[in-house]
């Protein structure tokens, strides 16, 4: 049995997630563990995958991602290995929203959640190593504004903050890269593709890639033996691409520390 790694996916229930989470569970020596908010929906998506892929080692865990306590207690509950973490959960809601603790939505989901994910789970994933994380960010990305990253002052705009939110992701995989390469922890990021999901519904665009196109560079990313020790880079269709926002070390930083400070 400890033979099997161990991937916990984020977004789980999701089109993409739960592609990304199918195309694991389908490879020999994988359990899989999907992160989710809905226990409904976790039920469903881990019965659906148990039929299609064959593979009875898949669970769920429940967690609301917009929350730091709900992350901390997650991580600090975790009994298992942990050979591979994929950041995949993200929101995008038209009108500005605020969690429970006050913190605008898709900054408190699609950045801070990645980010705590890393940082607390970041033990179980030094135990286990070799191990991985990846980051489903997105080629739409840009408009960082660290001065006002919860839309306080700017005009809210979901376009923009989910712009910013994959950013952000990008910059926060080359941090955590740099910080775990001397523990045998490769952190990387991509694009998914272009998929018709709730969030791109949301954001307004329709997405002419199936759930499985959009799954396979993360699900690569997570699994394949072609980027084994390849870390901090940023990946399109399974091609490492140029990514102007993780080579400003200044900047990485500044974001790490705001990212922190919550």
């Amino acid at each position: 049995m400890h033979s099997l790694k161990t991937a916990l996916i984020t977004g789980g229930t999701g089109a993409i997630g739960k592609a990304i989470a199918r195309l694991i569970a389908e490879k020999p020596g994988y359990e899989v563990i999907i992160l989710a908010r809905n226990p409904n929906k976790a039920e469903d998506t881990v019965d659906y995958l148990k039929n299609v892929t064959g593979n009875q080692q898949i669970s769920y865990v429940l967690a609301n991602l917009s929350e730091k306590e709900e992350i901390k207690k997650l991580a600090g509950l975790w009994d298992k290995p942990l050979h591979v973490l994929v950041n995949n959960a993200g929101v995008t809601p038209r009108r500005r929203e605020e969690t429970p603790e006050g913190i605008e939505m898709q900054w408190a989901t699609n950045v801070l959640g990645y980010f705590r994910m890393m940082k607390y789970f970041i033990p179980h994933l030094k135990k286990s190593a070799p191990a991985r994380i990846v980051n489903v960010a997105s080629y739409w990305a840009g408009d960082l504004d660290m001065a006002d990253p919860e839309f306080k002052y700017r005009h809210y705009n979901n376009n923009t903050a989910y712009r910013q939110s994959k950013q952000a992701d990008r910059m926060l995989t080359v941090a955590f890269a740099d910080m775990l390469k001397t523990h045998n922890i490769t952190v990387n990021v991509c694009h998914p593709g272009d998929v018709r999901s709730r969030l791109s519904t949301d954001l307004g665009f329709g997405g002419h890639e199936s759930p499985e196109e959009g799954a396979d560079t993360p699900a690569w990313l997570a699994t394949s033996p072609e980027v084994e020790g390849v870390t901090g880079k940023y990946f399109e269709h399974r091609h490492m691409t140029n990514c102007p926002f993780g080579q400003n070390k200044e900047q990485v930083e500044k974001l790490f520390e705001l990212c922190d400070k919550y």
